[in-house]
């Protein structure tokens, strides 16, 4: 079997980031996975390894909210002579809130770890990419990427903001062959997210059941995405299907934002 590319994976220890990666690298994949905590970090390098023991698979720790941190770890990626194909990129999320007008050093904190953060990486991961054939990179955001919500206040902003710069890079990198694509998520069934469901249901007295069916009322599909329906949909943007695609918002929210 013809070896697969190299894919930088940031968030790699979440619930959604996990999936992914195990779903890449059984199709083959070989993957540098980033991301703060250097225990976990190593625990599912480990775990794939034994997986997947004829691929590769890197540590790489480096924090969002520290530039510092993340020049080191390219640095030491650059003095291997590492070579990406690929980024998925997926910028923590900014917890929910009604508050339109936030201090003003609220902003700050919340730029340098989801945003400016976020973009170093994809500078350096573009500086050590593959000058043969195309690469992908993939940032994962939210649904109000899409659609306003009136309890993501600030991640509106935040999420239209990568949206913007996705279209700019895609611009400006597109002669040298590399995509950039954002994919909008909905509700995701991780575990951290079913548990926030199953309290809700417990606080307002009903069964999970009739609080899932509330949930996902105005879901087209009647449900929330799976971590592996993610992976897949991350996969494909990597993958040949996007050898024609670039500066796309693609949605993976089983319907429901409405508009063209």
């Amino acid at each position: 079997m013809t070896q697969k590319p190299t894919i930088l994976v940031t968030g790699p220890t979440g619930g959604i980031g996990a999936t992914l990666c195990q779903h890449l690298a059984g199709k083959g994949y070989n993957l540098i996975l980033a991301a703060r905590n250097k225990d976990r970090l190593a625990e599912t390098v480990s775990s794939l390894s034994h997986s997947y023991p004829k691929q590769v698979f890197k540590s790489l720790a480096l924090d969002f909210s520290d530039l510092t941190s993340i020049t080191s770890a390219f640095t030491s990626l650059k003095s291997q002579n590492v070579t990406l194909n690929g980024l998925v990129v997926m910028p923590p999320q900014i917890p929910p809130t009604d508050n339109c007008l936030p201090d003003a050093q609220a902003w700050e904190p919340i730029w340098r770890h989801s945003f400016v953060g976020p973009l170093e990486v994809i500078k350096q991961c573009v500086e050590i990419f593959s000058m043969q054939g195309r690469s992908k990179i993939v940032i994962v955001s939210g649904i109000s990427s899409a659609q306003v919500l009136g309890h993501y206040a600030t991640s509106n902003v935040l999420r239209l903001s990568w949206l913007a710069e996705a279209k700019t890079l895609a611009f400006a990198l597109g002669p040298r062959g590399i995509h950039v694509n954002t994919l909008s998520l909905g509700g995701v069934m991780t575990e951290k997210y079913k548990a926030r469901i199953e309290q809700k249901a417990k606080d307002l007295g009903v069964s999970l059941v009739q609080q899932m069916e509330s949930e996902v009322s105005n879901v087209p599909l009647r449900k929330y995405a799976e971590p592996r329906e993610v992976a897949v949909a991350v996969e494909g943007l990597l993958s040949e299907f996007s050898d024609h695609i670039t500066g796309m918002n693609i949605l993976c929210d089983g319907g429901f934002t409405r508009a063209y």
